[in-house]
């Protein structure tokens, strides 16, 4: 299978290790990820909050981009995800928001690019087959919740990801693993996001009543799918018992035995996993 990749600027920057995992782990999945070339910012998350052309021309460039290489997109920041949805959306339904990009950016937008997150692709049957089958390290005794924060699932109209409330993708994904994939309340609540950088006392009291919520549930860390609620999670939070988080790709890497590829992964990480090391201290 081959889909448009947009990395985005996180995943070259502060989230590479979501990047360098999800990469490896499609790869071994037989999902070939085609770079854009030329990609831009998709404005997020500053563009559809000060200009609302901006908002809509950023992603619709890079939709228009993956329609002249004849592709759908996966975009697995899920602010980006969301933009490119919502640009996607508007460019389809108004034509004369389509008609005033289309001047500016002298391209035509035929509107033949979908939006997947990679969760979503990772989950087609097959491809989630052949992850499966390409488990080699059983992670049984890690104990993990997955957050799936706002902007995958809200507004549900724009994103259609999944149950908006109670989303299982991510949850499945990591059940192949081995690793036990607990219940819990908080998976769609909201970090603060970009509040972080403005309201850091909002940020902090949202992010540790995430964290309580995985305490409660006695997990090993949460995995996630989104830049900035990983950012949030792992230096908001407080007291001494500190919870490593995931990218979901790296769970799935280290089950599917990318050891070499997984030494870049957890170094980069600003809460060290340990429980990652017990379970299997050579790829680490």
């Amino acid at each position: 299978m081959k889909i448009g990749y947009y990395p985005g600027c996180s995943l070259e920057s502060t989230a590479r290790e979501y990047d360098l995992s999800l990469r490896a782990v499609a790869s071994k999945a037989g999902v070939e990820l085609i770079e854009f070339p030329d990609w831009n910012c998709c404005g997020a998350s500053s563009a559809h909050a000060v200009d609302p052309f901006l908002a809509v021309a950023l992603p619709a460039r890079n939709l228009m981009i993956a329609e002249a290489m004849g592709l759908d997109v996966t975009a697995p920041c899920a602010a980006c995800f969301l933009r490119l949805r919502e640009a996607k959306k508007q460019m389809d339904k108004d034509p004369s928001v389509r008609k005033e990009i289309e001047e500016v950016l002298e391209k035509r937008y035929r509107g033949t690019a979908q939006v997947y997150h990679p969760l979503t692709v990772l989950s087609q049957a097959a491809i989630k087959k052949k992850i499966e089958q390409a488990i080699v390290n059983d992670l049984k005794g890690l104990k993990v919740v997955c957050y799936y924060g706002c902007y995958l699932v809200r507004p549900p109209e724009t994103t259609h990801f999944d149950d908006p409330e109670n989303p299982m993708v991510m949850d499945e994904l990591i059940r192949l693993t081995g690793a036990e994939v607990l219940d819990w309340a908080w998976k769609v609540d909201c970090c603060g996001g970009s509040h972080a950088l403005l309201r850091p006392e909002l940020v902090e009291r949202l992010v540790n009543e995430i964290m309580d919520g995985a305490h409660k549930v006695a997990a090993h860390g949460i995995a996630t799918a989104c830049p900035l609620c990983h950012a949030n999670l792992e230096t908001r939070q407080k007291g001494a018992n500190l919870l490593p988080v995931f990218y979901f790709p790296e769970i799935l890497g280290l089950a599917m035995g990318l050891k070499h590829e997984a030494r870049g992964w957890w170094k980069r990480h600003v809460i060290t996993p340990k429980i990652i090391q017990r379970l299997a201290p050579r790829p680490v």
